[in-house]
């Protein structure tokens, strides 16, 4: 939105939105008025509840500015959760930053799938061990803490810098006490046994990147994303090991793209994990499958 388009449309704060959001949506963005809106919250520092309580309230020069500058850069193609440096995942709010993967709705469904199988077990309140491969902003493991009270874990990933970010979510949510983290490639950093072991791996193939849209393409770590020819690199990388990792009774939890399932299923049976018997697939919002469950014998 040009500095002029914002002049024109007024200097309140619903204006200064409607403006926003009827370029957004020219520009054929999927929610033009939820971006409009947290954008406008963000260059005024105020909540979404302050907003709607005074809309009409008048947008300050500088404010009305930065707003214009968020809104170019959102035109642009750069992610909201990107230009705010934060993400809601699971009811809790994550910093992100170019070194981690933005996350991602549909990884929510990996931790209702683990919940599941915790409450299946009746081991909500059991100091259970929780080991997180490839953490980046920490989203999986720090939720898993938060909402297991006794539970501890560790969050291992390649980089030094999503590992310090995951440090610093972990002191915002109030679980640092319960977390550590450990610089590795994959589980090349991890020694002991670990009740619940999880994943979101990157799982497009090579072919893919170039395929991607520009708000993920240009802005997640290609690291994170790209997961070699068939997509499967992480997966072998994984269940190589995952037998040796996990406490018997213990379950392995990894998020996968929809055409996977059977692919990653069959890695951790040639491992001796075996699936329950509708498959250990977990399938998100849309239908989709996306969590493989597997589990250790024994416990």
């Amino acid at each position: 939105m040009s500095e002029a388009a914002v002049r024109e449309a007024g200097s309140t704060r619903r204006q200064s939105f409607v403006a926003a959001a009827r370029r957004l949506r020219q520009a054929g963005l999927a929610t033009p008025e939820l971006d409009a809106r947290l954008l406008l919250c963000e260059a005024a520092g105020v909540s979404q509840e302050a907003y709607v309580a005074e809309p009409d309230r008048p947008l300050p020069p500088d404010v009305a500015a930065a707003y214009t500058r968020l809104i170019e850069r959102r035109l642009g193609g750069e992610p909201v959760a990107r230009i705010l440096g934060r993400r809601e995942f699971y009811g809790r709010d994550f910093l992100v930053d170019r070194h981690t993967l933005d996350p991602r709705p549909d990884t929510e469904t990996l931790i209702d799938a683990a919940l599941a199988w915790v409450a299946g077990k009746g081991a909500q309140e059991l100091p259970l061990r929780v080991l997180d491969l490839g953490t980046g902003t920490g989203c999986i493991l720090l939720t898993l803490l938060a909402e297991l009270p006794r539970a501890t874990g560790v969050g291992t990933d390649v980089s030094v810098a999503a590992l310090a970010l995951a440090r610093t979510n972990a002191r915002r949510l109030g679980v640092e006490a319960r977390a550590r983290f450990a610089a590795g490639d994959w589980l090349d950093a991890v020694t002991g046994r670990f009740d619940l072991v999880v994943a979101n791996p990157p799982y497009l193939a090579t072919e893919e990147i170039s395929q991607l849209a520009p708000e993920v393409g240009r802005h997640d770590p290609l690291a994170a994303l790209d997961g070699g020819p068939d997509g499967l690199k992480a997966y072998r990388r994984i269940a190589a090991r995952a037998a040796e990792v996990l406490q018997p009774g213990g379950a392995i939890l990894l998020e996968t793209g929809h055409t996977q399932s059977e692919a990653v299923v069959s890695l951790l049976g040639a491992v001796g994990l075996t699936t329950a018997a509708d498959g250990g697939v977990w399938r998100d919002l849309a239908g989709r499958a996306r969590v493989v469950l597997a589990c250790a014998g024994g416990g």
